[in-house]
């Protein structure tokens, strides 16, 4: 939506003096703080003078764009048919006089949000002019705008140059006064920061040491129990092969007592083994040593494998192991082995506590886009108390069942490295007496530490040969549909939930277009919107705004290269993705908005 407010003829000088006073009263109207007021009111002269001295007469348009916050407020500066042959020529300051690019075209392209220029030989020249109001900024709606006119056109522009000289005077030393008390606080924050750095110094020093002491002790343990798992492997695997030839009776027959106790010396080396593995685990997690191997797989083979797996552990039919398969397929990108190892932890503890009952195991797609996996069971459950003790190294819990059960107390501790490996993180839920939920959370795509998509995806996209199309959009459902509108075309996906994540891929990609959400978890994408059309290596990539904002004049004022309201059809997108890519990006503002 937008508000007209006013239009000042250029005719003569006084009006260019006009056109600053009305430009200051409508950023006061706006919400705009003084500094901003000034600089508004600056760029409005400024081209006014401009246009006043090298065509005698023009327009100066104010508007707002937007009915939601935050609104967008628009001028534009219209000559009287002089035209510019060359407009990047002239931008660049070129073919300006010194004088002219220091105060006058240039001076007020930095000062704004927005700046851009149109010539057209039979029209003329328009400049338009954007400044994005502040996130907190009441909405200015056609009321207030109504009564703002009303009230500025019983106000008559002054009639000489002096009120106005005096009034950039007051703003002038206004700023000084305030420029010089931010300097002297600065140089008060100097002063105490230097002497608050000689001591941090001090203190870094003594805590590099100690954390100098604190790594190679770290590193000590970490080499003591790579290398005791390494030498106790193959004592016990000798140990594990004599059992077994003797209870095999290969050397003949053993008496019913001499059978009972190897087979307690085959249980008590298994039982070492299944430890010593655990410590090797932990010290190559701990070391940095351990290799993510990504690759991607749908859960439903997972849980089968799982099943197949455990099901020699059910003992009897008092207890009952379920996977709950999920509601639409899920397909993720991560390691399957260390997520099979977490779970296998999970179940495996849930089957040891659970007399009788039911174990589910689940998997879901949540909001964020992250996947959440759980096995509930119907045991003895954990108190609150000791929730925190399981997953410490060796953190047992004293129960009637752990006497007859075999545990190392390094399962969980295990899981939650490895879940945090994947960047993820685990939970458990529990309740004594009436169960307990062990929960791991992952990412459906896995990431390395930079926040950036693994370097076996990116090389995997690079390899499509399709043309990438960054798409910022927070629902999975959303992502899902997008992803099937652009299958077999000429155009492959690559997914952003925030707008954070969108700049962390941006120079990976390199991307022909952008679709992008206003409304996202957490925050809105209108001031990325503005960066990436101010910002030169990224301003000509065309962006397609699908949101449910219905606000396409203030999208379009601020350079989307398309707007729909959702849900967008696949031709809409296949014809936008065509249009926009393989042609100039069209030039945004409100004479593209009137022809939409």
């Amino acid at each position: 939506m937008t508000l007209r407010i006013m239009t000042i003829h250029i005719q003569r000088q006084l009006d260019v003096v006009s056109a600053r006073q009305r430009a200051r009263q409508i950023a006061t109207l706006c919400g705009f703080g003084l500094q901003d007021q000034v600089r508004i009111a600056t760029s409005v002269s400024e081209l006014a003078r401009t246009v006043y001295n090298q065509a005698g007469k023009g327009k100066v348009h104010f508007s707002i764009e937007g009915s939601t916050p935050p609104q967008v407020l628009t001028v534009e500066i219209q000559n009287s048919g002089q035209s510019i042959d060359d407009v990047d020529t002239y931008l660049a300051g070129d073919d300006i006089s010194t004088e002219e690019k220091e105060a006058g075209v240039l001076a007020a392209k930095r000062l704004m949000d927005r700046f851009e220029v149109n010539s057209d030989p039979e029209k003329g020249t328009v400049i338009m002019l954007q400044k994005l109001f502040y996130q907190d900024a009441p909405v200015v709606t056609a009321a207030m705008v109504n009564a703002f006119c009303t009230e500025i056109s019983a106000t008559p522009a002054a009639e000489d140059t002096m009120a106005e000289v005096v009034q950039q005077n007051q703003e002038l030393l206004s700023t000084l006064a305030e420029l010089k008390a931010r300097q002297e606080e600065l140089l008060q924050l100097t002063r105490e920061l230097e002497d608050t750095n000689r001591g941090v110094v001090a203190l870094y020093a003594e805590l590099d040491e100690k954390a100098d002491h604190l790594r190679r002790a770290d590193e000590m343990k970490s080499r003591f129990l790579s290398n005791m798992s390494h030498e106790f492997r193959t004592p016990l695997s000798s140990i594990r092969a004599l059992a077994k030839l003797l209870l095999d009776h290969v050397d003949g027959e053993l008496g019913e007592e001499q059978e009972k106790q190897v087979s307690l010396i085959l249980q008590s080396a298994l039982g070492l083994t299944e430890l010593v593995n655990d410590l090797l685990d932990i010290a190559k997690i701990e070391a940095g040593k351990v290799d993510i191997n990504p690759a991607e797989f749908d859960i439903s083979d997972l849980f089968s494998a799982l099943r197949g797996m455990l099901r020699p552990l059910l003992v009897g039919d008092a207890v009952n192991l379920n996977f709950i398969e999920p509601e639409e397929p899920i397909r993720m990108f991560t390691d399957e082995a260390k997520l099979s190892q977490i779970l296998r932890n999970f179940i495996s503890n849930a089957l040891k506590f659970t007399e009788v009952g039911d174990i589910n195991v689940r998997a879901q797609q949540l909001d964020d886009g992250d996947v959440s996996f759980s096995v509930q069971d119907s045991g003895v459950g954990i108190a609150n108390e000791h929730l925190s003790l399981i997953f410490e190294e060796f953190g047992q819990i004293e129960h009637r069942l752990q006497r007859h059960l075999k545990g190392t107390g390094l399962g969980l501790p295990l899981c939650q490295n490895l879940a945090v490996l994947l960047g993820g993180k685990v939970s458990v839920d529990s309740k004594l007496g009436q169960g307990s939920t062990f929960s791991v959370t992952l990412p459906q795509m896995f990431s390395d530490r930079r926040g950036r998509r693994s370097d076996t995806t990116l090389e995997a996209l690079t390899q499509d040969g399709r043309q990438p199309v960054l798409l910022v959009e927070d629902n999975p459902t959303v992502r899902l549909i997008y992803d099937k509108f652009l299958v077999d075309t000429d155009y492959r996906l690559v997914v952003a939930r925030s707008v954070q994540e969108a700049r962390d891929l941006w120079s990976d990609v390199d991307p022909v277009a952008v679709i992008l959400d206003i409304m996202l978890h957490g925050e809105t994408a209108w001031h990325w919107l503005v960066e990436l059309k101010n910002d030169p290596r990224c301003s000509q990539v065309p962006v397609i705004v699908a949101t449910e904002v219905d606000d396409y004049g203030k999208g379009m004022a601020l350079g989307a290269g398309d707007y729909y309201v959702k849900p967008l059809s696949k031709q809409q997108l296949l014809s936008a993705l065509r249009t926009l890519v393989h042609t100039q990006p069209p030039v945004s503002g409100i004479s593209s908005a009137d022809t939409h």
